[in-house]
């Protein structure tokens, strides 16, 4: 199985910058995929930003042009660097790993979450 450790969270004035982490460790055999999603109370989950191991990224509209994705294969770690922070970014941040084991099976995992609260 494969565990999450997420890191970087915390307070921040709308503007302001964050740079989330997440490292994956484990029985790690094939990571298709690393990103985030976020929950904010009231709100179903959502995708933040994804990347998979074909480089291939996609990002929430609203996150566009402000949040960068980013992954160190090496270290098996995925990155969210988040600038021009708003309010309504205010959630918690869940890392998220789809990974592959030798006898091709999928499966998901997630982090404990981070929270990110930015205020006014």
């Amino acid at each position: 199985q494969v565990q999450l450790v997420e890191s970087g969270g915390g307070l921040v004035q709308a503007g302001g910058s964050l740079r989330l982490s997440c490292a994956a460790s484990g029985s790690i055999f094939s990571i298709l995929v690393m990103g985030w999603y976020r929950r904010a109370p009231g709100k179903q989950r959502e995708l933040v930003a994804t990347i998979s191991s074909g480089d291939r990224i996609d990002y929430a509209d609203s996150v566009k042009g402000r949040f960068t994705i980013s992954r160190d294969s090496a270290k098996n770690t995925v990155y969210l660097q988040m600038n021009s922070l708003k309010p309504e970014d205010t959630a918690v941040y869940y890392c998220y790993v789809r990974h592959r084991t030798p006898w091709t099976l999928e499966r998901d995992y997630w982090g404990q979450g981070t929270q990110v609260t930015v205020s006014s």
